[in-house]
């Protein structure tokens, strides 16, 4: 008989308190204000990384994530009472992060959210493509998906808040692609016809129109920001730097990183969010994304990996002030990390184990990942 996850992380997490379980940590905890303004794959989760910077980051300390993604280790940063600046190569999560955690003036945010809103809900489409739809847009969206879409794009530069804007629109996006429900992270092929839906058991259709999504999106992201401005620390910043984290000025010192490294050959953050790229023409730097899976996980391929991850660590150590801690959360089954340990300059002081929170969908099932902890070699 299999364990219970009691026993089970009773017996893994001892008084580490690292491992938690679905009833302990619901989704919608994990997901609390900014940190669900756009879905993102790989991210992990922000009580795990506050309870990193309790134990190891000096208190009020300056943190750095050189594989910011999302901007997870940041925007926990700054609800706990720290400076963050975090670097990612991908225009996508540079934006999402940004967004997440820059200070507002909320008087100001509200009335250009609620405006786009208006516009949003009053438009009415044709059923026809516009003249300025691209063949991707053409190919993934229904007509009228399109047109609200793009009219919604239209209204970005009209406001101050217009990256906010931006991030509502590519989550609108992401909804109302002619994908099946069950296959939002990664679909094949846009979905034209009605199919059986694994996820609602029962037959479903193609998503025909965005409004919905949009004026849903664009309330709930004003929620969210306005709930995360009253947890964030006064005072506390956050940059978000975007380059390669191997080679940029990371503008140091720090007191600590605490970051998780993209897995080799698990997921394509360009085409996981190549809707926003799409539609917002971010700046793309595909080819410098570390664990693509185009790359395949040879022996090559696994070496480009080891050294690249090494090199942004590397870089990161020569940004921290003396004797500072770096936590690295991994799941490292091919057993890469002593290599890149020793190329980039570290020792490892520790390994804790955690189980991470079941998922729900496709992704359920078990899945274990290790924080490693780390210092400067002498």
């Amino acid at each position: 008989m299999a364990r219970t996850q009691a026993a089970l992380y009773d017996e893994l997490a001892g008084d580490l308190h690292l491992s938690w379980s679905e009833a302990e940590l619901p989704e919608r905890e994990r997901t609390k204000h900014v940190h669900r303004l756009h879905p993102y794959l790989g991210k992990f989760v922000p009580q795990l990384v506050e309870t990193l910077l309790e134990r190891y980051v000096p208190e009020g300390g300056r943190v750095l994530d050189p594989f910011a993604g999302s901007g997870t280790t940041l925007v926990q940063a700054l609800e706990s009472g720290y400076d963050a600046a975090g670097a990612d190569v991908a225009g996508f999560n540079v934006l999402l992060a940004r967004v997440k955690t820059r200070p507002y003036n909320l008087d100001a945010l509200r009335r250009d959210l609620l405006w786009a809103h208006e516009q949003a809900e009053a438009f009415v489409p044709s059923g026809r493509y516009p003249g300025d739809a691209s063949r991707y847009v053409r190919q993934w969206f229904a007509p009228a998906a399109a047109e609200e879409l793009l009219h919604f794009r239209s209204l970005v530069d009209e406001v101050a808040s217009a990256d906010v804007l931006r991030v509502v629109l590519a989550r609108a996006a992401r909804s109302a692609r002619r994908t099946t429900h069950f296959d939002l992270e990664f679909p094949a092929a846009p979905q034209v016809a009605p199919y059986w839906c694994h996820k609602h058991r029962r037959e479903c259709r193609p998503v025909t129109e965005a409004r919905r999504f949009l004026l849903r999106y664009t309330l709930d992201t004003l929620d969210r920001i306005e709930a995360f401005a009253s947890v964030r620390v006064a005072g506390r910043v956050a940059e978000v730097l975007h380059g390669d984290s191997a080679a940029i000025d990371l503008r140091g010192p720090y007191d600590g990183v605490v970051t998780s490294p993209p897995y080799p050959g698990l997921i394509d953050y360009h085409e996981q969010h190549r809707y926003a790229y799409e539609l917002l023409g971010l700046d793309e730097r595909r080819g410098l994304e570390l664990g693509r899976p185009a790359r395949g996980t040879g022996r090559a391929a696994i070496a480009d990996y080891v050294a690249g991850v090494a090199a942004v660590l590397a870089n990161a150590r020569a940004s921290l002030e003396p004797g500072a801690p770096v936590c690295i959360v991994v799941n490292d089954r091919r057993d890469l990390y002593p290599e890149i340990l020793r190329r980039a300059g570290l020792s490892l002081d520790d390994r804790l184990e955690r189980h991470v929170n079941r998922r729900t969908g496709r992704r359920s099932g078990e899945y274990y990942e290790s924080i490693l902890v780390c210092s400067t070699r002498a």
